[in-house]
């Protein structure tokens, strides 16, 4: 391996393993590497450069329209309706509130588009409720963050937009509808999950709802679900670009939150406007900083020598992208999403298409991937603020963790062997 990728690699394991901030730890690795072959100006205005360059691109207006979106759903009332309305579609069977919670986080997830954001919102309803009816706390955790990850897939998803940068433009329009099969795989796999788990601890039957008491649930649920209907549905018809589509989430979630549902007060605004710009710096900077070394990488030629020694290995399409699945789950551990898609996407990306497997599809394998990531330690952040909502620990929810991660590895291998399940609908949809 050529030495400069050897200190890549070495300055940021150690920034990493003394809780250095990743973006911090990707531009400090970026510009050591740097340091070694030029001198410290131009090394310093190349890293500035390269993470301006890497943050001018108008999609990426889109996600601070989604994130600001998100945030009004989670305060406007629209977590508690969306509820209400899986209690209404499988409240009633054996397990049924886990069954809820899968679909309730599946549901704000792909509105929201933030696993964080339905982790707090649908667990702060769920895993109280759920307690309060004998569940296991542990168990009632663990499927919270789990189910929270299918909004990475159901769009719209603030990371199909980054990879669909990272990978030189795949159409978010066929990245986006070409997350929904996927998506609602894993929610069904990690039901199947729950519904084992419910029947082995004979946990309660929830009580069938009254048809008026159905027919008012559903309907009060129906603006928000019209969110996911508005925006998917204008990017597809071409109507509005995915950033367009931002910004009228963005004007709904305000109506729908304010004038609607009246759970968001014009005071409240300053403060949830203020959460969105942090996050928006936040993802902006890792953006920022992936973009400098995922440039740094490719001037090295490193993707080019990991490409040559994988196919040196082997030229098995099984076995590859096998390989390729190892080393992004094991990357998905200590990595942030955001990052983890812009760095490996372009070292990855040509491998596979050597092997005859389209952006498209891999884009869907990546993100499903790095998704179970968000729910293992030592770093998943959707793990942490889980545990923190649960008010539970780490330790203490491995364990059911372990049948639902099992899960999720089945719907990746499916996903995985199968490309007719990402590219099913956008080929239907005339998008791929």
């Amino acid at each position: 391996m050529d030495i400069t990728a050897l200190i890549l690699l070495f300055v940021f394991g150690v920034l990493l393993a003394i809780n250095v901030p990743i973006a911090i730890a990707i531009a400090i690795s970026t510009l050591a590497t740097m340091l070694v072959t030029i001198d410290s100006l131009p090394a310093v205005t190349t890293l500035a450069q390269r993470m301006s360059a890497g943050m001018d691109s108008f999609a990426l207006l889109a996600i601070p329209f989604f994130i600001f979106s998100g945030f009004l759903m989670g305060q406007g009332g629209i977590a508690r309706r969306l509820i209400d309305f899986a209690k209404v579609l499988v409240g009633q069977l054996p397990g049924g509130l886990a069954f809820v919670n899968v679909i309730a986080c599946a549901l704000f997830g792909s509105i929201s588009g933030s696993a964080v954001a339905a982790t707090s919102a649908i667990g702060g309803f769920m895993i109280p409720a759920m307690n309060k009816e004998g569940y296991d706390k542990n168990f009632n955790t663990a499927v919270t963050v789990t189910a929270s990850t299918t909004g990475m897939l159901i769009p719209p998803s603030n990371i199909l937009i980054i990879y669909s940068l990272a990978s030189g433009g795949v159409s978010i329009a066929a990245l986006f509808i070409a997350g929904y099969l996927p998506g609602i795989l894993v929610a069904i796999s990690l039901m199947c999950v729950c519904g084992i788990y419910a029947k082995r601890r004979g946990y309660p039957v929830g009580q069938r709802e009254s048809f008026a008491t159905a027919i008012k649930k559903t309907v009060g649920a129906i603006p928000s679900l019209f969110l996911v209907v508005l925006v998917i549905g204008g990017i597809i018809g071409g109507y509005f670009t995915p950033t367009e589509a931002g910004a009228i989430a963005v004007v709904y979630s305000l109506v729908l939150s304010m004038v609607i549902y009246k759970e968001i007060k014009p005071n409240q605004i300053p403060a949830i406007l203020t959460k969105s710009v942090t996050t928006t710096a936040i993802v902006m900077l890792l953006i920022g900083a992936s973009a400098a070394m995922s440039w740094l990488l490719s001037y090295e030629n490193i993707p080019q020598e990991i490409s040559a020694g994988l196919l040196g290995i082997t030229e098995n399409k099984i076995i590859l992208l096998l390989l390729i699945n190892v080393l992004l789950l094991v990357v998905g551990t200590f990595m942030d999403m955001t990052p983890a898609v812009l760095i490996f996407t372009p070292i990855f990306l040509p491998i596979v298409e050597t092997l005859g497997i389209s952006p498209l599809h891999f884009g869907i394998i990546m993100i499903l991937n790095l998704s179970i990531g968000l729910c293992t330690p030592p770093v998943g952040s959707v793990l942490f603020v889980g545990c923190s909502v649960g008010k539970t620990s780490i330790a203490q929810v491995i364990k059911p963790l372990i049948p639902l991660y099992i899960a999720m590895f089945i719907a990746l291998a499916l996903v995985t062997a199968f490309p007719q399940i990402s590219e099913y609908l956008p080929k239907a949809f005339g998008l791929y």
